[in-house]
This record gives C-alpha cells, sequence and structure tokens, in this order.
C-alpha cells in the first residue's frame, strides 16, 4: 500500500437459493476523505442460474470495477473460496497450469476469475476474510443486500 493511493475499503458478500439458483451480490465500498468524510456506495445485483461462489466473486469484480483511480483496497469477504485463492496463492498456480486446479481439472467460473484480475491490475489489493453471519456490520449489510437482490422479479443472466 502506498501513501499516494486513494484508501477505500470494499465489504463483500454473495448469496445463492440453491446452488445453482436465483442469487445475488452485495457490495459497499467505504472510502474516507482527506477531511474525514466518510462515503458509501452500495451496489447490488440479482441473477438466476448462479452458484455461490459465482456471486461472492462478482461482489469482489463489481466493487473493484466501480473504482475510478487506481487505489489501495482492503476487500473484506467471508468467501474462503475468494480470499485463498489470493493469499494462499492458488490463482497463481491456476494461471501457471492453465487454468487447472492441482489435480489438473478445470478451475471453475475461469472467466469470472479473470475479469477479477483484470478489474485489480491497477489497484494495491489486500485480501482479508471475515466469519459470515457472525455480526460484522458491513457484513451483514451486505447479506441483506445480495439476499434482497436474488429475491428480485427482474433477475439478469451471469453469461
Amino acid at each position: 500500500m502506498t501513501n499516494d493511493n486513494i484508501k477505500v475499503t470494499i465489504y463483500t458478500d454473495g448469496a445463492c437459493s440453491g446452488n445453482p439458483g436465483n442469487g445475488g451480490y452485495g457490495t459497499i465500498l467505504v472510502h474516507v476523505d482527506s477531511t474525514g468524510q466518510k462515503h458509501e456506495k452500495e451496489l447490488s445485483e440479482g441473477f438466476s442460474n448462479v452458484t455461490n461462489n459465482q456471486m461472492e466473486l462478482m461482489a469482489v469484480i463489481i466493487g473493484l470495477e466501480a473504482l475510478k483511480k487506481e487505489c489501495d483496497v482492503t476487500i473484506y469477504s467471508d468467501s474462503k473460496y475468494v480470499v485463498d485463492a489470493f493469499n494462499s496463492n492458488w490463482i497463481d498456480g491456476w494461471i501457471k497450469k492453465g487454468w487447472k486446479t492441482a489435480n489438473k481439472s478445470p478451475v471453475k467460473n475461469v472467466e469470472l476469475w479473470q475479469r477479477l484480475l483484470k478489474a485489480k491490475e491497477k489497484h494495491n489489493v489486500e485480501f482479508i476474510w471475515v466469519k459470515g453471519h457472525a455480526g460484522h456490520d458491513y457484513n451483514e449489510r451486505c447479506d441483506r443486500l445480495a439476499v434482497a437482490a436474488s429475491k428480485k422479479e427482474d433477475l439478469k443472466n451471469l453469461n
């Protein structure tokens, strides 16, 4: 993290009723400006025939894609799938192996992983895992956004 970049915290969560089923993501971007003023932006959307992991990925992707300038970003997610992919360097191994897992099977959601990598390219990003449904205010808000989005009438197709 550098001192010059804008610092943004992104909280994310995905939800799915059925797996696959109707799902949604919730993302909250938080930035404290130089005057100490806190700015928050909530993003959410619902999709049909998706998995929980796809929604967890979309929550992070949409948060990063919303950033207009290079930022130092801390992402809080309750998805070990997303956090461990970066913090345990799974993603580096997948890329080296041509998007194959350690047991040589294809990595699931490759298009979303590639979109996430593109979205994080210009930023300094740190991933932090938070326990889901454990009273973390922002995580709980993201969960409510994701669940509400998954229950909307006009669900989109992910592909």
